[in-house]
């Protein structure tokens, strides 16, 4: 049988499922997901293999139209996943309301095939989904459309299966037994990232990046040293809390995953760093993996 290979792009508003979705297909925990919006910040890829197949999905940041440097970085992340797809997974709440002026333009221009997902069918009925798929096939004329329920595994395998009838012969762009192209330092990160969207509201998980500057492996023990950055002193004390009570609990549950990530004990050392307005400064973009 000929080998095939191929790019996927997932692309979405935020908290349309991408990332739930993501890992369902990759079948590992690649990308951090929360309530909040815009939690994904990164191109993130993740790797299928078979015997025949080779699947590389892109989990994008939600679209969103950006206010300042980082939030225009990120748009960039969505537009180069779309420049290398060879098939663009579109994944859309059930309630989602589009209009011309949004992401459909952008859609309409895409030259892969695209296929429609209407992810959470289980918050919805059967009349609406029916009426949402006529929706897409009159606005988007895609390749296909699957009703899908990210957060309860339903109709996931059936997305794999077409998308291997269609993907391009091609040799493997990567080795068999690579998973992603990013790093455990990068890994790291984004668990502690997920720590912060996850226990503090309002500005704070958006205005906050983490650098793992140290990663060291010593016998039995990982020791790992890393940075919060934040844009205001106000916001560090927030981090950190009354008698470092909250740092305490994000260096507590961040340690416990990253644990399980990596199999092995880890030393975790958190600190907290203010750089003001860091999210509109392209030299600390770049440094933060933003720019290339």
């Amino acid at each position: 049988m000929t080998h095939k290979a191929g790019f996927v792009s997932i692309i979405g508003k935020p908290n349309a499922g991408k990332s739930t979705l993501m890992n369902l297909l990759v079948g590992e925990n690649l990308s951090i997901i929360t309530s909040k919006a815009q939690t994904t910040r990164h191109r993130i890829m993740g790797i299928v293999n078979d015997e025949n197949h080779q699947i590389i999905f892109s989990d994008t940041p939600g679209i969103i139209d950006p206010k300042y440097s980082l939030q225009e970085s990120m748009m960039d992340f969505v537009q180069n996943s779309l420049i290398d797809a060879d098939i663009v997974l579109f994944v859309t709440d059930i309630h989602e309301k589009y209009d011309e002026s949004d992401a459909i333009e952008k859609l309409k221009k895409i030259k892969a095939p695209i296929i429609v997902l209407i992810n959470k069918i289980d918050k919805s009925n059967e009349q609406e989904v029916h009426e949402k798929i006529k929706y897409w096939e009159k606005t988007l004329h895609p390749e296909a459309i699957f009703a899908i329920s990210a957060t309860l595994g339903h109709n996931i395998l059936p997305i794999l299966e077409y998308i291997k009838e269609k993907l391009p012969a091609h040799p493997p762009y990567y080795e068999k037994d690579e998973l992603t192209d990013k790093t455990i330092r990068f890994f790291v990160s984004e668990i502690i990232r997920e720590k912060i969207f996850k226990l503090y509201a309002k500005e704070i998980p958006y205005s906050s990046e983490v650098i793992v500057e140290s990663y060291k492996e010593e016998g039995n023990l990982t020791r790992i040293h890393a940075e919060i950055i934040v844009e205001r002193d106000s916001q560090k004390n927030i981090i950190i809390g009354r008698g470092g009570e909250m740092i305490k609990k994000v260096g507590t549950y961040a340690r416990e995953d990253i644990e399980e990530f990596i199999g092995g004990k880890v030393f975790l050392d958190l600190f907290v760093k203010v750089s003001p307005k860091w999210r509109s400064k392209q030299s600390q973009l770049k440094r933060f993996g933003y720019r290339s």
